[in-house]
């Protein structure tokens, strides 16, 4: 199976990506759109015509981004809704009151390298948000996205290359909490989980895909200095439309259509590597491996049932 390759790059934007895109009369939800590369998302989205609801934690902030974005695209389809991704209540609330199709779901709400935290069901706090929120989010929402084959779009990070899931410890009971480790362990997460929703929902007609969207500057970082790691060179940084790019391509782009548990990087899909490559490109083989997705969505469902979903 060849790699995808796309006429975009590391320059692309987002508004770039989606020209000539028409989504009128499809709907279209994002996570953690309060801001950032969600808020970028969001735009993109609604610049072709969608209907976009912004999943966010802050209603405030996330009515405001709603206003501006319905201003500069004249979209009057653009909804804000509250989700907490660590509150398994929250999910459920938000799925039960969801009504309809939707078309494109893009999980892109997260945290980084944050300091020791657990919920209250004891799962790790980047554990928790980055992947076993949205795997709840995602299940929930198993009906409307199988109304019309929809896609489901899933922000990861480079940053899979710090750590495999570790199944037998995944909340850090036995070893020591390393907030790169667990930042590394959900986003490898992520991915396993677009490798084994495509495989499962393939009779739905359900797409979905990993991403990294590169280096960019966001309130992402707030835990670590601004800086994220600190190690990305200068000419590597995007800006949050360069970042909101990828994501984009893989909800909207008609190269997109039936394909799905694949990782791309700069608006293309990236090689698996076997040794952590040093740059920003690259997927773990640990992270693609279908009977790893497989063991994940299995826990993730324990997980979950335990809490109440």
């Amino acid at each position: 199976m060849s790699a995808l390759t796309t006429p975009f790059g590391f320059s692309s934007t987002a508004t770039e990506v989606a020209q000539g895109i028409d989504l009128t009369g499809r709907r279209a939800m994002v996570t953690g759109a309060s801001s950032g590369l969600g808020a970028a998302t969001a735009h993109a989205l609604a610049g072709t015509g969608a209907e976009v609801t912004l999943a966010v934690r802050d209603m405030t902030a996330g009515e405001r981004v709603a206003k501006d974005i319905t201003g500069s695209t004249g979209n009057q389809e653009v909804r804000v809704a509250h989700l907490d991704l660590t509150d398994p209540a929250s999910v459920t609330a938000f799925t039960t009151a969801w009504e309809g199709p939707l078309h494109v779901l893009v999980n892109n709400a997260g945290v980084m390298a944050c300091p020791e935290k657990y919920t209250e069901q004891g799962w790790e706090w980047q554990f928790a948000t980055n992947h076993l929120g949205h795997f709840a989010l995602t299940t929930g929402l198993h009906g409307a996205l199988a109304a019309d084959g929809a896609r489901v779009v899933v922000v990861s990070s480079t940053g899979h290359q710090q750590s495999p899931v570790v199944f037998d410890d995944v909340n850090f009971a036995f070893r020591p909490y390393d907030p790169w480790l667990a930042y590394g362990q959900s986003k490898t997460a992520g991915v396993l989980f677009a490798v084994e929703a495509t495989r499962r929902w393939a009779g739905d007609n359900i797409t979905a895909n990993a991403l990294m969207p590169g280096a960019i500057y966001t309130s992402l970082q707030r835990h670590t200095g601004g800086r994220g790691s600190g190690r990305v060179p200068a000419h590597l940084i995007k800006t949050v439309e360069q970042g909101a790019a990828t994501s984009v391509l893989l909800a909207t782009s008609p190269l997109l259509e039936g394909v799905g548990g694949r990782y791309f990087v700069d608006c293309n899909e990236t090689e698996v590597i076997d040794r952590r490559s040093g740059t920003l490109h690259g997927v773990a083989r640990y992270a693609v491996d279908p009977d790893n997705a497989r063991r994940l969505w299995t826990l993730s469902e324990q997980l979950g049932s335990r809490s109440g979903l």
